[in-house]
């Protein structure tokens, strides 16, 4: 068995909340695997600019909330590369507090952005992937859809990503025999813009680290590497998986 197996050539990826953090490390892993990226958030970083400038990039900007914007993402990859193989579906809010004083503009904020957009952006990317007879999606979940974290409070949050797991197996289920396979990752804590003021935070710190057996945090490009296992051929024989990938947060 060759290595290509983990390549992406002539494939085509659309990676929501792709300016930054695991999006990103993943547009540029899978460029390096021979993937034409379109990335999607509602700005550009410098560091996004800067990747898109290549003939393999694209950026379009859009808020995911938007019930618009997963058909119009679609159809600027079509336009762009013209077709769609693989979708990480990464855009994502978090926010926490005390469950009896989460208000309800919180709340739909929390699942408009982590549930009912990847629903949509899914529903949007399945459809060319059958027109194909294939594709790869990835929706990114979280170890928080398994465990109550600490010392945070932050169930709105842990229920989507519950629910994205639920969503994947699934989907998963539904479109096995047409081609396509539907996996989720369930990141730890990793170094983004997302959990840095927790990292910040000496107490908090701590506390994160000593339930991780690991002894750290983990890197975006360490779950870039894990969502381009699941979207290439190497992964040929997996669907409806949730992939933690947590340094063993979850073992305890």
């Amino acid at each position: 068995m060759s290595l290509d197996i983990f390549r992406l050539d002539g494939k085509v990826a659309l990676i929501t909340g792709g300016n930054r953090g695991i999006g990103l490390a993943t547009a540029k892993l899978f460029g390096e695997a021979g993937a034409k990226c379109l990335l999607s958030a509602r700005s550009e970083t410098d560091e996004s600019r800067a990747l898109c400038e290549g003939e393999n990039f694209a950026f379009v900007p859009g808020d995911i909330t938007d019930p618009a914007t997963p058909g119009k993402l679609v159809d600027a990859t079509m336009e762009k590369f013209g077709r769609l193989d693989v979708l990480v579906n990464n855009a994502g809010v978090a926010d926490g507090g005390d469950f009896h004083n989460f208000d309800d503009e919180r709340l739909d904020r929390i699942m408009s952005t982590n549930l009912i957009a990847p629903f949509r952006v899914a529903r949007a990317c399945i459809r060319p992937m059958l027109d194909q007879g294939a594709g790869s999606i990835v929706n990114i979940g979280s170890i928080s859809g398994y465990v109550a974290n600490k010392p945070q409070l932050q169930v709105a949050y842990n229920s989507s990503k519950a629910a994205i797991h639920q969503m994947t197996a699934v989907m998963a289920f539904e479109y096995a025999s047409r081609g396509i396979r539907v996996n989720a990752l369930a990141p730890g804590y990793i170094r983004t813009r997302m959990a840095i003021d927790g990292m910040e935070d000496p107490a908090m710190s701590k506390v994160w680290q000593e339930n991780t057996p690991m002894g750290r945090f983990g890197e975006p490009e360490e779950m870039a590497s894990c969502a381009l296992f699941l979207a290439s051929d190497a992964a040929s024989y997996v669907t409806g998986a949730t992939l933690v990938a947590d340094g063993g947060y979850i073992t305890h």
